[in-house]
């Protein structure tokens, strides 16, 4: 919001922030990013495991790995930039609206943590290693237990599961603020405000 002089610089929220109304550019872009390699993530995982044994189907599940851990990654610096700067106030709705947005929220960056984090356990009891971009083979979390990758692989894809059912149920709800209450929730993370 200006501050009530003409061209006078926008006001700062508490943490540092811009002007309320829409997130940040960073915030933005780890948003959609991140939208966007889930979607990718979860695609592959659905995909790859109906494939014969063959160069391509190492190669997936490769790729599979390497979004993974990037979306571990992106997710803890999403965590420490919203931790600096302070997202848009909520758009007016019902309380039980706000704290369903709000659950839903937290149970999504729980999901975008716990699904590559038990995924890469059940590479390490699987006895295959992430080796991510090629480049660097991270450490095994767990020592090789094919007992424990059976129930790994299968926790896997149900947070897989979940976190994608989620996601689909974040998108409708945006959906649902921009076409039936006409208000600026889907608005503020498609466009970024400025300093």
């Amino acid at each position: 919001m200006p501050d009530g002089k003409a061209g006078g610089a926008p006001e700062m929220t508490r943490r540092g922030s811009a002007p309320p109304g829409h997130y940040t550019r960073t915030a933005v872009a780890l948003h959609w990013l991140m939208a966007l390699l889930i979607t990718a993530g979860f695609t592959l995982g659905t995909t790859m495991t109906d494939l014969a044994v063959s160069p391509r189907k190492l190669r997936w599940y490769a790729y599979h790995k390497w979004i993974g851990i990037t979306v571990l990654g992106l997710v803890v610096l999403r965590v420490l930039w919203r931790a600096r700067h302070a997202p848009p106030p909520d758009e007016p709705m019902p309380h039980w609206q706000r704290l369903a947005a709000h659950l839903t929220h937290g149970l999504l960056y729980l999901l975008m943590i716990a699904t590559p984090v038990v995924g890469w356990l059940y590479s390490s009891a699987a006895g295959y290693p992430v080796v991510y971009l090629k480049l660097w083979r991270l450490p095994d979390l767990v020592a090789k237990d094919a007992a424990l990758a059976k129930v790994l692989v299968q926790a896997h894809g149900l947070l897989a599961w979940t976190l994608m059912l989620l996601v689909l149920l974040h998108a409708a709800a945006a959906l649902k603020h921009h076409f039936i209450d006409r208000d600026a929730t889907l608005r503020r993370i498609l466009r970024w405000r400025t300093p």
